[in-house]
């Protein structure tokens, strides 16, 4: 059985191997052109450093520390972490309780609610600019942090929602029934058995939450607006080429910076996530 299998798992691996390497040719041209003077980026493909690899010369570092100290990509980068962070946070949070309560709480018009709240997902994000943006103005939260928070923690909370109602609800009833028999309060039982329970469900969906909030542009743009002093990292990557096409060269290295965060946050949280995605596949 081994002997037969075997050469069917060889095959298997040899053609996702081949998509794999398919898949990063693009990744690796814009390492590449990263690293490139400008004259050499205008003057030949990426793929012509291989003819030379190891020749130091013609590699610099000039393209980062424009985009780093002169196009302020540093600040933008720390402008990210202030808003991803903490709505990332507040959005998971939120959504962790919401979960439970809607999937071992009874009350009035459960059912009727989280499908209100669930159907959400369906509504155009720029259908809510207009009624929400004079509040915003009123209250005095466009272009603060606070403001951008709390948007996507509104935008992000039905599909957060609804993958963490779909793990929290296949959890053994027993459990709960016991701590309950035991004197346990409902949120006793959520914070030392549901919360415990579903870290991988809830690590995946911050994992969700995160990269769509780092990768956010119109958000960005429509609460915080392009003051710099508040510009995420994709604003001011959106406004390093002007509109005559000048200056590409430098989204190369600006691309890589802005991809660092989203890269450290999936690989340190992969298990996690794999845990997540495969979680309630399988009831009981």
């Amino acid at each position: 059985m081994i002997s037969r299998r075997m050469p069917q798992r060889i095959a298997l691996h040899i053609v996702l191997f081949f998509f794999a390497a398919v898949w990063s040719i693009p990744t690796l041209g814009l390492l590449i052109t990263s690293f490139r003077a400008p004259a050499d980026i205008f003057g030949s493909g990426w793929w012509t450093v291989f003819a030379k690899l190891f020749d130091m010369e013609q590699y610099t570092l000039e393209n980062y520390l424009q985009v780093i100290e002169k196009q302020g990509l540093g600040r933008s980068f720390l402008n990210s972490l202030i808003v991803c962070i903490p709505a990332t946070l507040l959005s998971t949070l939120i959504a962790s309780y919401g979960a439970f309560g809607f999937a071992w709480m009874r009350f009035t018009g459960r059912k009727t609610l989280f499908m209100s709240i669930v159907g959400l997902m369906v509504v155009p994000l720029q259908m809510t600019f207009i009624p929400i943006l004079p509040i915003y103005r009123w209250l005095g939260l466009s272009g603060t942090f606070p403001g951008i928070w709390f948007a996507h923690t509104g935008y992000g909370l039905p599909l957060t929602l609804f993958l963490l109602h779909n793990f929290i609800s296949d959890l053994p009833k027993d459990l709960f029934d016991s701590a309950a028999i035991d004197g346990a309060s409902a949120m006793k039982i959520f914070h030392h058995i549901a919360l415990p329970i579903s870290v991988p469900a809830i690590a995946s969906v911050f994992i969700f939450q995160f990269l769509w909030i780092w990768n956010d542009l119109l958000v960005a743009l429509i609460y915080l607006g392009a003051m710099p002093n508040v510009a995420p990292v994709t604003l001011t990557v959106a406004n390093l080429v002007t509109n005559r096409g000048q200056n590409w060269e430098l989204l190369t290295a600006a691309a890589f910076v802005s991809m660092a965060l989203p890269l450290i946050v999936f690989l340190s949280l992969q298990r996690y996530f794999v845990r997540g995605i495969l979680a309630g596949s399988i009831k009981g």
